[in-house]
């Protein structure tokens, strides 16, 4: 279900913070934005929340289509209830640049870094999908059990925040943490981390989105196929068939290539104009 627009109850007083995460320092702007575009954003997390890859936390963002040191999220909230009005301009030190009272989220830095450290980048979402969450947690890498989730069989590494910083909130809430994030993805579009959650990135928000729902779709599949693979019932695999027949890497390679192509817009039309339908805009 995705939900319509809503009253936004008021902040409680000293939180979030006033300057919304910009240290007392307010960035330059990189320029007006389509207001279609800001619409597209705000939609972006009503559609993942309408297919529970995010609950009352997780969000996505997208980099400012003018200036590629300026990016874009919504301010500190529910993604079910977000709006164009929601939407804050970051810099690539994750300050806001147009807060105007409004809080940030404490994990802005994910998006940060990935911007600063991956041109090819434009959008990024972060979310504790709870199908995908397990796949950090145990020694079972997560793999590409259909074309829909090509983008997996290249590898997805795991963030395991405790291997740089030890015992902590589990929280990329500064710089440091966020860089580490970067480095532990080694290029990939998709990383896990421990006791956590994900992040999904794309050249474009429709795929990041598309990403980020398929890699949720994904982790529930492969979770019934190793039921299946290792259930009772189960026929022993000639050595020439896998247990679970996954995508290798170079079925991957193709079948992302055609969503890569556009194949992912027919669910992002599909999903924007049931935002559009419930909310008019």
């Amino acid at each position: 279900m995705i939900f319509a627009n809503r009253p936004t109850p008021m902040a409680t007083a000293g939180w979030p913070p006033s300057d919304g995460g910009s240290g007392g320092h307010v960035p330059a702007s990189g320029g007006a934005v389509d207001p279609a575009l800001i619409a597209d954003l705000a939609a972006a997390s009503r559609i993942l929340a309408a297919h529970g890859v995010v609950d009352a936390f997780g969000h996505v963002s997208m980099r400012h289509p003018e200036a590629p040191d300026r990016w874009l999220m919504a301010r500190s909230i529910a993604p079910a209830s977000v709006t164009p009005a929601d939407i804050i301009e970051y810099d690539l030190d994750s300050r806001a640049c147009n807060a105007n009272g409004r809080g940030s989220f404490l994990e802005r830095y994910i998006h940060g870094e990935i911007y600063r450290a991956r041109p090819d980048v434009m959008s990024v979402v972060h979310s504790h999908s709870p199908s995908v969450i397990p796949f950090s947690l145990v020694n079972v890498p997560m793999r590409a059990m259909f074309h829909n989730a090509a983008f997996l069989a290249a590898g997805v590494p795991v963030f395991d925040i405790a291997h740089k910083f030890g015992a902590t909130d589990m929280l990329v809430g500064n710089t440091t943490k966020g860089v580490a994030l970067v480095d532990s993805m080694a290029g990939s579009d998709t990383v896990l981390m421990r006791a956590h959650g994900s992040v999904s990135c794309g050249t474009s928000l429709q795929l990041a989105v598309f990403r980020a729902v398929y890699t949720e779709v994904n982790a529930r599949i492969q979770h019934w196929s190793i039921a299946l693979a290792t259930s009772p019932f189960a026929t022993a695999s000639s050595e020439s068939i896998p247990t679970i027949a996954a995508l290798d890497p170079e079925e991957g390679r193709l079948a992302d290539g055609i969503n890569n192509a556009g194949a992912c817009l027919r669910g992002w039309a599909l999903w924007r104009e049931q935002v559009r339908v419930e909310t008019s805009w």
